[in-house]
């Protein structure tokens, strides 16, 4: 049986304070006397009922069906992340970007400086 986050049973979903009500409630029912004989007569039923289940499972290849499914959920994820990996072009993007905003402040400094020279020369021109 497989537990969930905080202890709880993945069948049954009963958490410790529920099972100590159920006990709390079989004492008052059953009686302090019997009780021992109830709680074992309780858990050898249970036993029982998971052996069978585990070998009609077992019979019906549920187990290995649902190994196959965890292999191929891993194997899924595994290509998942490869490919996330491959298409994050993000950086590369960031890069380009920062590559083309140095190009045109480059570009954006030389019209300046020609704009400079040309209204120098104007200005000699003129006089």
């Amino acid at each position: 049986m497989k537990l969930r986050k905080g202890g709880r049973s993945a069948i049954f979903n009963i958490g410790f304070s529920e099972v100590v009500l159920v006990l709390l409630i079989a004492f008052l029912v059953v009686g302090p006397k019997d009780l021992p004989k109830v709680a074992r007569w309780l858990g050898r039923t249970v036993k029982k009922i998971r052996r069978m289940i585990k070998e009609v499972k077992r019979e019906a290849g549920w187990d290995e069906f649902e190994k196959e499914i965890k292999d191929t959920k891993s194997d899924v994820n595994s290509t998942l992340n490869d490919l996330k990996k491959d298409i994050d072009i993000t950086s590369d993007l960031k890069d380009a970007s920062s590559d083309l905003n140095k190009s045109l402040n480059d570009v954006h400094k030389e019209l300046d400086q020609t704009g400079k020279i040309l209204k120098d020369t104007r200005l000699k021109e003129e006089e």
